[in-house]
């Protein structure tokens, strides 16, 4: 049986101990046909560019090692439940843990104890596109679970060194886990952070925090070329999203005051509402604006 808990907590392995209440965990039964109203899921929150650059001067930095002995059963079964990190032993498999977090409007199948994800809609931050999810033979592809730091590259990078146990861990750690459009995380492949990075660049920050949480949580090193490509993203992080508006000059006489809706009176249901209705992105403030678009809690929602 599930847990029936109310949100999911996430440690992250910063310098200052952080914990990020994450939606979407376990769910009741779900009856056939019911949409699961959720609130909207969160990634793994934005943690200040500087801590993240303190961490990734933790990391050791030295050259690949061979690949010899790689395979993918080396971190165990895929998205096991056998795991000590989050949401280990709760009755799901992985990949439907992290679908349920990172879907919104996400229908579940009956009689699975809230575990299997028929179909939702993923706000992908990788691409920031949204993509419809449905479960079957030909569908369930178009929506992949992505290893952030990728298990070929984990492997030549300290992971042979890990226990069994710790190498299921890292293949099935939420912190290491993000739901994706298909045909990108396959353009990833094994690349690190030198290689590949997301195509939507406001996500790219978040995305290298992320990498640099899981080598320090698990004691991966970090090959020179990478550790200078996630240095350039960091440096770019803490950069205003756009310069101050010059004032506007003052008017001689008061114009005419024209009936317009408050701002209140304006909400989207999603990002892809926003996007066709010209409006995005959003920021904190605006009309529209909403907590639940914003899914890396920068002020910046339906990037």
């Amino acid at each position: 049986m599930l847990n029936r808990r109310g949100s999911r907590r996430i440690d992250f392995a910063w310098p200052v101990a952080v914990t990020v209440a994450v939606a979407g965990t376990v769910l009741p039964a779900a009856e056939a046909g019911t949409a699961w109203a959720a609130p909207a899921p969160a990634a793994p929150s934005q943690v200040a560019a500087s801590s993240a650059r303190t961490t990734l001067d933790t990391l050791q930095v030295k050259g690949r090692a061979p690949k010899t002995g790689y395979s993918r059963s080396q971190f165990g079964q895929a998205w096991s439940d056998d795991v000590t990190v989050a949401d280990g032993h709760n009755g799901c498999d992985t990949r439907n843990d992290i679908l349920r977090r990172d879907l919104t409007d996400v229908v579940l199948k009956p009689n699975t104890h809230g575990c299997v994800v028929m179909s939702g809609t993923l706000d992908d931050p990788y691409t920031g596109t949204s993509i419809p999810f449905t479960r079957g033979t030909s569908t369930s592809s178009k929506v992949q679970i992505d290893h952030v730091v990728a298990l070929s590259d984990a492997w030549q990078k300290g992971a042979q060194r890990l226990s069994a146990e710790q190498r299921r861990n890292l293949a099935n750690d939420p912190r290491n886990l993000q739901a994706t459009d298909g045909p990108t995380n396959q353009a990833k492949g094994a690349g690190d952070a030198a290689t590949w990075l997301p195509p939507n660049k406001a996500y790219r920050c978040t995305y290298v925090e992320r990498q640099i949480q899981v080598k320090a949580v698990y004691h991966l090193w970090v090959t020179a070329a990478e550790k200078q490509a996630m240095i350039r993203i960091l440096s770019n992080c803490d950069a205003p999203d756009a310069a101050p508006a010059t004032p506007a000059p003052r008017p001689i006489a008061p114009a005419p005051q024209q009936s317009q809706p408050g701002p209140s009176s304006v909400a989207y249901a999603n990002c892809s509402q926003a996007r066709a209705a010209g409006a995005a992105p959003l920021r904190r403030g605006q009309p529209g604006y909403s907590t639940r678009l914003d899914r890396d809690g920068d002020g910046i929602a339906c990037e």
